[in-house]
């Protein structure tokens, strides 16, 4: 499906392998002279020699944190900046410190596939920033990744400000105080697993809804900042799911996302979720104008049109 975004899945760099766990490590030759400067959470500058690329892994810790070590399994939400290293030549593929509306930290996936940095960040803790030189068979393999530009014969180099961890089924842990209802959808739901919204039989509301079935008790969200979330998304005419971040019976591998509110997610999201309160978890009726209705609708996720859809968002964190 296109991420949601406009879609809520801001495309993780590299396709995303990265996660969770490191300390520090052996290098030789010119992989051992790429160094990193500069404050922690802030754009790191990278010095990477005029030379060919060695072929060992070699990673230290740029910057040692004091928060908690890395669990493996969670999901790491980070700032990353990730170079490749053609020759003697460098260049830089992806910064989540450049500005835009789909820039900001992401989260690396709990399920890790570049071997270089889970060696990388085994052990390292929260607040920590993590240098990484990571040739072909540590990272992308012969293959490389097309999608970004790095080729079979590259090596690349990763710079990694871990910020926060959070569990594949977080929720929010307020009391509920609505279920929605009426000529809204119901929503129930169960400890740590993903909310069931039944739809009735009338028609959706023609203009955005917006209800508060947990309310939380953290800053008001705004514009610009970095969300951390869970979500279902049920398409009205069906009363079907056709996208969740939550872990399932049918969907094992769901975890908590990060997008930019204000530009990285649909317009229904971004007009509605400003000043929900970070612990909240709140439904959203979302017509098609405000979804994807403008662009022809979803077909991939069988959304029309025409269609209204209902999300039920946990909001995590913020930065």
């Amino acid at each position: 499906m296109r991420r949601i975004a406009a879609s809520l899945l801001i495309p993780m760099i590299a396709c995303a392998a990265l996660a969770g766990c490191g300390s520090s490590g052996s290098s030789g030759d010119a992989n051992k002279a790429v160094s990193v400067s500069g404050a922690f959470n802030t754009a790191p500058k990278v010095t990477i020699p005029a030379q060919d690329a060695g072929t060992t892994l070699a990673y230290h810790t740029a910057i040692k944190g004091t928060g908690g070590a890395l669990v493996p399994g969670d999901v790491t939400l980070a700032n990353v900046v990730l170079y490749k290293w053609s020759g003697t030549k460098h260049s830089l593929v992806e910064s989540t410190f450049a500005a835009g509306a789909n820039s900001g930290p992401q989260m690396i996936p709990s399920d890790i596939g570049l071997t270089g940095l889970a060696t990388a960040l085994k052990g390292q803790q929260l607040g920590s920033r993590i240098l990484a030189v990571l040739p072909p068979k540590y990272a992308y393999g012969k293959s490389g990744d097309s999608s970004i530009g790095v080729s079979g014969t590259d090596t690349t180099v990763w710079v990694i400000d871990l910020l926060q961890q959070f569990n594949p089924d977080a929720s929010v842990s307020g009391s509920q105080t609505s279920n929605g209802g009426g000529k809204l959808p119901t929503v129930t739901t169960k400890a740590g697993q993903q909310p069931v919204v039944s739809v009735p039989k009338n028609s959706p509301p023609s203009k955005l809804s917006v209800t508060t079935l947990v309310p939380g008790t953290g800053p008001e969200l705004t514009k610009g900042q970095t969300v951390v979330a869970q979500y279902v998304g049920v398409i009205w005419r069906t009363g079907k799911v056709f996208s969740a971040s939550w872990p399932s019976a049918t969907q094992s591998d769901g975890e908590p996302f990060a997008f930019r509110l204000g530009g990285g997610v649909i317009k229904g999201w971004n007009d509605a979720l400003p000043g929900v309160r970070v612990g909240s978890r709140v439904m959203l009726v979302i017509p098609p104008a405000l979804g994807y209705g403008p662009e022809g609708g979803e077909a991939s996720a069988g959304i029309e049109k025409t269609d209204t859809l209902v999300f039920v968002i946990d909001i995590l964190a913020a930065r």
